[in-house]
């Protein structure tokens, strides 16, 4: 009975770390295994597989390290004890050639994602892609419609089954634009515009946030995107336009000043070049005058 107590404890214990564990995550869907958006479904395929080689690894080591253990305890007086043991070629064999295998697998697997999943890369659809400008302030995000007029702060609406074209920005400390549900993430820097592609495949509300720690309210940095049809986007977008409150460069420098927890606000786009004055802020060596001119002939230079 004595020789049972170990392996009866090590057996529980392993149940009862899985049980818990269930229990911690019993009802929830991370958004990174349940995606809702072309590219996060690639991304969550990818890290599928990424899992299952590791795995692969992983579970025979822990296996043998349990049996070994066992069977090589000190009191069980029927191991063979073999100090002069150098080599056995069918071994060596699988513990190197599988990890070659699977190295080389991961290998040819990232070369081609890397390219795929290019967040510079345009999305082939039906519709054309909605054009989202982003600016990351202190606590919050700044969302611009140049084309449909309007803007938001910490709120994202978008049209389900239509590609985003994300520009993004700062004008603050360097942050992190990450919607898990759809895909990629990328950094947002001061003075310089980066590109973002995704598109949303379901309707519903999911949640973005800044995944950079760079300052006491980087983790008010969250905001809701809802996905919705095509007519109810048109809809909320004419009802945004027609709003009294309008955002121009003196609104925004307003809007920019330090402040958490900030409340959703939705305001028609009175200066449609005011993304651009922002990065320029950046490009006039430090100063902050905002260009008289809108025209879009840097900005183009200013991606990266």
């Amino acid at each position: 009975m004595k020789k049972l107590v170990w392996p009866i404890i090590i057996i529980g214990t392993a149940f009862g770390f899985l049980a818990i564990m269930w229990w911690l995550v019993a009802g929830t869907k991370p958004d990174v295994i349940y995606p809702s958006g072309q590219v996060g479904d690639h991304q969550q395929s990818l890290l599928m597989l990424t899992v299952l080689l590791s795995a692969a690894v992983v579970i025979p080591v822990f296996l043998m390290l349990g049996i070994f253990a066992w069977r090589y305890r000190d009191t069980n007086k029927k191991a063979k004890y073999k100090p002069e043991w150098q080599e056995n070629v069918l071994l060596e064999a699988i513990w190197w050639g599988i990890p070659v295998i699977i190295i080389t697998s991961l290998a040819i697997v990232t070369w081609f994602s890397s390219h795929s999943l290019d967040p510079h890369k345009a999305i082939v659809a039906d519709k054309p892609p909605l054009k989202v400008q982003v600016v990351a302030l202190q606590w919050k995000w700044l969302f611009i419609y140049p084309e449909e007029g309007i803007a938001t702060v910490n709120s994202l609406p978008l049209e389900v089954d239509r590609p985003v074209s994300f520009e993004v920005a700062a004008d603050a400390p360097m942050s992190a634009f990450w919607i898990p549900s759809l895909g990629s993430q990328i950094y947002a820097m001061n003075g310089m515009s980066t590109k973002l592609n995704l598109i949303p495949n379901k309707t519903g509300i999911f949640y973005g946030y800044n995944t950079n720690i760079n300052g006491e309210g980087y983790s008010d940095m969250k905001f809701p995107v809802e996905v919705m049809p095509g007519d109810a986007f048109k809809k909320l977008s004419k009802k945004i336009a027609s709003s009294s409150m309008t955002l121009d460069y003196n609104h925004y420098e307003e809007i920019a000043k330090p402040s958490r927890d900030e409340p959703v606000h939705q305001m028609s786009l009175s200066d449609k070049g005011l993304y651009d004055k922002i990065l320029m802020k950046y490009m006039d060596h430090g100063g902050h005058e905002a260009p008289a001119s809108e025209d879009n002939s840097n900005h183009e230079g200013m991606e990266h």
